[in-house]
C-alpha cells in the first residue's frame, strides 16, 4: 500500500513539475518572513513556505484563532495562484509551540536529554504537533540533533547531550512530530501521517556541537572519520523517521561553510546517507549570504554557492526578490544547472504532498481547544520531574536532606528564579531570545511550592532576603532558585559560566544561615566553586524546564523520586573546557550519567 502511495505522489510531483515555468519553480524554492508576505508576491511568485520568526505575531499575545485566520489567509493568496500550489508555514516549536502566548512549553532538550526516555520524547511530539496545528502550522524547525561537546555554546541547551547515542534515542520526536511510518513503508521517503501532525527538520547539519572553544557559528576542526561518527549518525536516525527537512548549519567544517559545502550537503547527506529521495534541505536564516565577505556582498555569488550545493530551499527571509531575480539569471546563464532546480523543486513538491496539503490546505479549527490543554501541561508536568538531576543531598550522606517536609512550619523561598516564569523558559519562547517576567500562562516554582506545602505553612518569599530575614531563627529551611536569564545562539556564548545575576552570592548569604536547597536553572553546567558546594545542603539541576513548575515541587517533596541523569559533563573549571565522557584526563565535578536518588544513587 505504502509503495504504491509513493507511486502516486511521485506521478503527481512529475505532472506537476513539467507545468511550471522557472520563475514558479524558484518561488517554491523561496521561504520569506510573513511580515513582509503579501498576496500579491505570494500569488504572482509562487512562494513555497512562509514562517514566523520568534516573536512575529499576527497580533499580540495572538489566540490560536488569530494565528489560524492569518496562515489560511496566505494559504488562500497560495492557491489563487496559476497552479495553486499550497505553501507550508513553519516556526520554531523546538520545546513547544513557543511563539504562541499560552501554549504548553515543554522542558528545553537538554532537560529531555536528562530522562533518556526515547517515548517522552516522542509524546512531547505527539503534543507540540498537535498545539502547532491547531494554529495553522505546517512546519516546525524542529529537533535540534546537534551533539554539544562544550558548554560555552550558546545553544547548548537545543541539544540533548554530548553523548552521540542519548541524542540519536531523543530523535524520536521526529516519529511524534510527523507519526510513525507504518512497516514497509519506503525507507529513506518523507512521511507525515495526517493533519495532526507536521513537518520536521532535523537540524543544524552539520557539526555546530563541536565548534573550537564553543563558538556559535564557528569552525569544527575535525577529520571527516569524527565528523561522521559523532555528529552525523542522529541524522541517520532522523532519515529511518522519514524526516522531511533537514536544515544546515552556520557553522564551518575545517574552515568551509557549510551553507556551501557540497561535498557534505550532496556527496554525503543527499547520497551517502540516504536522503537522495527525502524531502528538501533548507537554510537557516540568511545562512547563504555568510559564504562571501561581507556577508551578502555578492548575493549572487552566495546563491550560486549554495543551490550547487545541495540546498533546495533558501530561508531569504526579507529580500526575496532580489533573491528570486538572481537565482533566476544564474539558471538562465547556465551557472546553475535546471537538474537542480528541478531536483529541489521535486523535493518540495513532495513533501507538500505527503504531508497531505494538497488535500487539506486549511486548518483544522476544532483543535485549537487543545493548546495549553490539561493533557499537554501534565505531559509537560511529567517531563519537568523525570529531568530534575540531584546532585547533591545533605551534607553527611548518611543524612539526607530531601525530600522536603511539606508541613514544614515556615520556608523561605529566595532567588531571580524563584517566581519568574520566562527564566524557567530561557530562549525561543514567545521571542528568539526569551525574557524574564510572566511572558505566557504557566505555573513558577514559588506558586507550585504553594500550592503543594501543608495549609499551616508559612512561605516568606523575597527574592534578596533581608538582613533581619536571614537572622530569623524560626525558618525550617530555605528553597533558593538562580540560573541564567534567557538567551540564544551568540548571544548566549558564554567563557566564564559563572551563576550570573549574583547567584552565588544569594545562595551564599542564605545558606550561611538557613539549611537551603539549591535549584539552579540553567541550560548547561555552571561553575559551582567547592567552597559553594560545602555551604548548600541539596543542590538539583532543574535546566530550563519550561512553564510546569509543578514538576519541580512534585519531586523536592516526595511525590516522586529524582529520576536524571546528566546529559553533559558538569565540569570543575572552565579551564577544562571541553571536558567530555572518554577523555583521557576525564576529571569532572559531576560525570556523565550521574544522578542521585532519595533512595540510591545511579552514576
Amino acid at each position: 500500500m505504502a509503495k504504491v502511495e509513493d507511486e502516486v505522489i511521485e506521478a503527481h510531483v512529475k505532472q506537476l513539475l513539467s507545468r511550471m515555468t522557472l520563475k514558479e519553480k524558484v518561488g517554491q524554492m523561496t521561504q520569506i518572513e510573513r511580515q513582509v508576505a503579501t498576496s500579491a508576491a505570494i500569488k504572482d511568485l509562487s512562494i513555497g513556505s512562509i514562517f514566523s520568526a520568534p516573536g512575529s505575531l499576527p497580533v499580540e499575545k495572538a489566540s490560536p484563532s488569530d494565528w489560524a485566520d492569518m496562515v489560511d489567509g496566505f494559504q488562500r493568496s497560495a492557491l489563487e495562484s496559476r497552479l495553486g500550489i499550497p505553501l507550508i508555514y513553519g516556526t520554531d516549536a523546538v520545546h513547544g509551540n513557543g511563539n504562541v502566548f499560552g501554549a504548553t512549553i515543554f522542558p528545553h532538550n537538554v532537560g529531555l536529554g536528562a530522562t533518556r526516555d526515547a517515548d517522552l520524547a516522542r509524546r512531547i511530539g505527539v503534543a507540540t504537533a498537535l498545539e502547532a496545528r491547531a494554529c495553522g502550522i505546517h512546519y516546525t524547525f524542529a529537533p535540534c540533533v546537534a551533539v554539544c561537546k562544550d558548554p560555552r555554546w550558546g545553544r547548548c541547551y537545543e541539544s540533548y547531550s554530548e553523548d552521540t547515542e542519548i541524542v540519536g534515542k531523543m530523535t524520536s520526536i521526529v516519529s511524534g512530530l510527523q507519526g510513525q511510518p507504518p512497516q514497509g513503508y519506503p525507507k529513506g521517503y518523507p512521511f507525515v501521517a495526517g493533519r495532526n501532525n507536521i513537518i520536521a527538520s532535523a537540524k543544524h547539519f552539520v557539526g555546530e556541537g563541536g565548534t573550537e572553544k564553543g563558538v556559535n557559528e564557528g569552525n569544527n576542526i575535525s577529520s571527516y572519520d569524527d565528523l561522521e561518527r559523532i555528529h552525523m549518525r542522529p541524522y541517520l536516525d532522523c532519515i529511518s523517521q522519514g524526516v522531511s527537512t533537514i536544515m544546515v548549519s552556520y557553522n564551518s567544517w575545517n574552515g568551509q561553510r557549510l551553507h556551501g559545502h557540497n561535498f557534505l550537503l550532496t556527496e554525503i547527506l543527499k547520497d551517502k546517507l540516504g536522503f537522495r529521495m527525502q524531502g528538501f534541505v533548507i537554510s537557516d536564516w540568511d545562512g547563504i549570504d555568510q559564504l562571501c565577505e561581507p556577508e551578502g556582498s555578492n548575493y549572487r555569488l552566495c546563491i550560486s554557492l549554495a543551490i550547487n550545493a545541495g540546498i533546495d530551499m533558501v530561508m531569504v527571509p526579507f529580500r526575496y526578490e532580489q533573491f528570486i531575480e538572481e537565482l533566476i539569471y544564474l539558471v538562465e546563464s547556465g551557472e546553475i544547472p535546471m537538474s537542480r532546480i528541478d531536483d529541489a523543486v521535486e523535493r518540495i513538491l513532495r513533501v507538500k504532498f505527503v504531508a497531505g496539503l494538497f488535500e487539506h490546505p486549511f486548518t483544522d479549527t476544532s483543535l485549537q481547544d487543545i493548546v495549553g490543554c490539561k493533557m499537554h501541561r501534565d505531559l509537560a508536568r511529567e517531563a519537568v520531574r523525570r529531568s530534575l538531576v540531584l546532585l547533591k543531598n545533605g551534607k553527611d550522606p548518611m543524612e539526607p536532606f530531601l525530600p522536603l517536609e511539606r508541613k514544614a512550619k515556615r520556608i523561605l523561598i529566595a532567588g531571580t528564579h524563584a517566581d519568574d516564569l520566562g527564566n524557567q523558559c530561557g530562549g525561543w519562547t514567545a521571542t528568539k531570545y526569551g525574557s524574564s517576567g510572566r511572558i505566557t500562562i504557566g505555573t513558577t516554582i514559588l506558586e507550585a511550592i504553594k500550592k503543594a506545602v501543608g495549609d499551616d505553612t508559612e512561605i516568606i518569599y523575597e527574592k534578596y532576603p533581608s538582613t533581619e530575614t536571614l537572622a530569623r531563627q524560626d525558618i525550617t529551611f530555605a528553597i533558593v532558585a538562580v540560573g541564567e536569564a534567557p538567551y540564544a545562539e551568540g548571544k548566549g556564548d558564554n567563557s566564564k559560566l559563572v551563576i550570573p545575576l549574583n547567584g552565588a552570592d544569594i545562595i551564599s548569604s542564605v545558606a550561611d544561615k538557613i539549611p537551603s536547597l539549591v535549584i539552579l536553572i540553567s541550560g548547561r553546567p555552571l561553575v559551582l566553586e567547592p567552597w559553594l558546594l560545602e555551604k548548600i545542603d541539596a543542590l538539583v539541576a532543574a535546566w530550563l524546564p519550561g512553564t510546569e513548575g509543578d514538576g519541580i515541587a512534585d519531586v523536592i517533596f516526595g511525590d516522586h523520586d529524582f529520576e536524571g541523569q546528566l546529559p553533559v559533563t558538569w565540569f570543575k573549571r572552565v579551564e577544562q573546557l571541553p571536558v567530555n565522557a572518554g577523555d583521557n584526563s576525564y576529571d569532572p565535578l559531576y560525570p556523565l550519567g550521574f544522578g542521585l536518588a532519595c533512595n540510591k544513587e545511579r552514576c
